[in-house]
């Protein structure tokens, strides 16, 4: 069975096939710039080699028509007709509360994506164009929508909502909805398997690190509350978005700047974060060699960054009655040992103990608390793509035959 999965950016379009026999990527490819002169398809064949195409690609309609003729390329592509695609499945940003799954896309579930573009404004709407574009292209192959906040849905109420007056969230559904669920799954499932326990068993915290950041608290396999709320600006310190801060904040900013709220969230969203305190970048690569050359608004950055990781984790342990293990994944979270044993300094009263040798080791999956740590610490990289292959062949079988539903 071969699985398509999509994940559509504002002027992007990554794609990966999967012979879900084996779970191998069999070719990916990469569509950037969509709607400039600059615009490019990247593609990899797995073993059969690369190819770049360069031409008008002024929407995401014509970025899935490239992708389908990379896929069928002569010389590099790996389908000779698109009928050996059993299903494909697309990343989705914001199903609300309508969705608590995936699920298989119909006229039903569209319409339901597009009730959420008030949610998602920059992401639903680019997202469905993913879903419209292979509709066309491929009528007859089924497809799955894979959403960020589903996995969240779990929540508990007195955790979601915020405590702002009720009829927001009765008449214009205003409450925490958490992003990256996918990658929280994923991550939090494989940790579970490497430490040969049942994740329904585990008090778990995972630490979702990039450009943006989410950490969530799992317990019996649930997300029990996560630091994203009704948008992804919310929650910890990122590389442009500021995470938390004082509403009252946003008037305040606003006559200074002598702008409107729309103003100071775009300042909040994009000059925000590492960059904004920094002011050297938004990329913890960078920030780190300033460190090194002694800059002092780079190092408070660092410092702000891992403080607030530090404080989600006793957070999120004091909800949970207690702490079994914290994973850290994407970007930052896999690659920045000095980020992670950061984060955990002065986490010792939870049972928090850092190797540093397995810490700087480098391992991909690895351990990185000592065997005394009563807390495991763990670094797990993040598959969302392979997640969404998976929940696409869970939900459509794999002769992908399954009618379009509701759920």
């Amino acid at each position: 069975m071969k699985t398509l999965t999509i994940n559509c950016g504002s002027s992007s379009l990554k794609y990966q096939l999967y012979d879900m026999e084996t779970e191998a990527v069999v070719a990916k490819g990469l569509v950037e710039r969509i709607g400039t002169d600059g615009a490019s398809l990247k593609h990899d064949s797995v073993g059969r080699g690369k190819i770049t195409i360069r031409s008008g690609i002024p929407n995401h309609s014509v970025a899935v028509q490239d992708m389908v003729q990379a896929l069928r390329d002569p010389e590099y592509g790996v389908v000779k007709s698109i009928d050996e695609i059993t299903a494909i499945g697309h990343r989705v940003v914001h199903g609300g509360e309508r969705f608590s799954d995936s699920v298989v896309i119909g006229p039903e579930v569209t319409a339901a994506i597009k009730e959420c573009i008030k949610f998602a404004p920059l992401h639903n709407p680019i997202n469905l164009m993913g879903i419209e574009a292979c509709t066309a292209m491929c009528p007859d192959v089924p497809q799955v929508a894979v959403f960020d906040t589903a996995f969240h849905q779990t929540m508990p109420k007195y955790v979601y909502l915020y405590a702002i007056p009720y009829d927001y969230y009765q008449l214009h559904g205003v409450r925490r909805y958490g992003f990256h669920g996918t990658s929280h799954q994923f991550v939090a499932n494989r940790a579970a398997k490497l430490l040969g326990k049942p994740l329904k068993d585990l008090k778990m915290i995972t630490a979702h690190l990039g450009n943006g950041c989410s950490i969530t608290a799992i317990q019996h396999g649930q997300s029990q509350e996560t630091s994203m709320g009704l948008t992804p600006l919310n929650g910890l310190m990122m590389g442009q978005r500021s995470g938390d801060i004082d509403p009252a904040l946003i008037p305040f900013m606003a006559e200074i700047e002598k702008t409107d709220a729309e103003g100071v969230v775009n300042v909040l969203n994009k000059k925000s974060g590492l960059l904004g305190v920094s002011g050297v970048s938004h990329d913890m690569r960078d920030i780190e060699k300033a460190m090194a050359e002694g800059n002092e608004r780079a190092a408070i950055a660092h410092k702000m960054f891992c403080h607030r990781i530090k404080k989600y984790v006793g957070t999120y342990a004091a909800g949970m009655g207690g702490l079994d293990v914290i994973v850290f994944t994407a970007g930052i979270g896999e690659n920045d040992p000095l980020v992670r044993a950061t984060a955990c300094e002065g986490l010792e009263y939870l049972g928090v103990e850092i190797d540093k040798a397995r810490n700087e080791s480098s391992e991909k999956e690895k351990v990185i608390s000592t065997d005394k740590s009563r807390v495991k610490v763990m670094v797990v990289p993040t598959n969302e793509e392979l997640m969404i292959a998976r929940e696409t062949v869970r939900l459509v079988g794999k002769d992908g035959k399954k009618k379009p539903g509701k759920k």
